[in-house]
């Protein structure tokens, strides 16, 4: 068998293998990130005078166009919409962890939420797990502190959880506070995120999450998964171990949705690695050429023409035939024997 060969199939197959199975963790992935869940929507208690209705018939359709149109280069923009009747200010913000595909995928589905629960109620907001939109009439500010949604597991964690769960809290912490406008973080088996608006500077970021944090603390207890929403961030946080109290299995199969992905990733790492021990085994097949009775050529030639019953191959390593492998009907070898 010539190495040099062999390796130069090898150079070639190997990075194959790395892009199968990077694309299979992609796809596992992306399958599992519902990031168009509906998580809570606010609207006006009563619609629009039938003026400003009529008006915001036509201005909503603009702004959601705008809105989108930035959001596959943007997570988040803030614009204004309006006429000499009535102006709209509105923004949407997406997950930092999106690609711009799945933001724009994910704003690209606001506009049919929000119509359908928010109708032509101003101001109003829809957050979805992965992106969120918010229009009100122009010039009316809000303090960035409001609280607007929170919840918490039913699952509880052991005693020592909240300790844990803190110091994830401190982690992400430290990490919006050095500027960061979203921050991700792992720690004691907990996985914690945090965000605000795009339009919310450093120290107001800061403050916006460290009450977040606060309420968290104070309402979530030992739940072992949690989300606070403010106007002007979100902090969540999900328990990822298994040593509490039945896997979390309470909270709508979150582990059970994480179970299945590793089994996915585990299962294509198995076929990807058997797939390339078999290609592996068939370049050395191929190197053997100068012992044996076959070559490259006529196993080629053998591809293209059907219909034939099978053979053996044999190949001769010292003074013994041996079979090699068996080859379907489909393979002509011209010079087997």
């Amino acid at each position: 068998m010539d190495p040099s060969k062999t390796l130069n199939h090898l150079h070639f197959f190997l990075p194959t293998f790395v892009l199968c199975y990077c694309m299979i963790l992609q796809s596992v992935y992306t399958s599992n990130l519902d990031y168009k869940q509906l998580v809570y929507n606010h609207c006006a208690n009563q619609t629009s005078e039938d003026h400003t209705t009529v008006s915001l018939s036509s201005i909503l359709p603009a702004l959601f166009q705008e809105l989108l149109e930035h959001s596959t280069k943007s997570k988040f923009f803030e614009t204004n919409a309006g006429n000499d009747k009535v102006a709209v200010s509105g923004l949407f913000q997406c997950r930092g962890d999106l690609s711009n595909k799945d933001c724009y995928s994910c704003v690209n589905k606001l506009p049919e939420v929000s119509n359908k629960l928010c109708s032509q109620s101003l101001p109003a907001r829809v957050q979805l797990s992965g992106c969120s939109i918010h229009y009100r009439a122009d010039g009316v500010q809000t303090s960035g502190l409001q609280l607007l949604h929170k919840s918490c597991s039913g699952q509880t964690g052991s005693l020592g959880f909240p300790e844990r769960r803190d110091a994830a809290f401190a982690s992400v912490q430290e990490c919006i506070m050095s500027g960061q406008g979203f921050c991700e973080e792992i720690c004691e088996s907990i996985h914690v995120m945090a965000q605000c608006d795009g339009n919310l500077g450093a120290c107001d970021c800061g403050e916006c999450v460290n009450t977040a944090v606060e309420i968290a603390q104070e309402t979530c207890g030992y739940s072992v998964s949690g989300e606070i929403y403010l106007d002007g961030c979100f902090v969540s946080y999900k328990y990822q171990g298994n040593e509490f109290n039945g896997d979390w299995n309470e909270d709508k199969g979150s582990f059970g949705r994480n179970s299945n992905k590793l089994i996915a990733i585990v299962i294509g790492g198995i076929a990807v690695v058997l797939t390339g021990a078999g290609l592996c085994y068939f370049c050395r097949s191929w190197g053997r050429k100068k012992d044996g009775k076959y070559n490259s050529v006529d196993y080629v030639r053998g591809l293209m023409s059907p219909n034939l019953p099978s053979i053996s191959i044999f190949q001769q390593y010292t003074s013994n035939w041996q079979p090699l492998y068996v080859v379907p009907h489909q393979l002509l070898i011209t010079n087997a024997f």
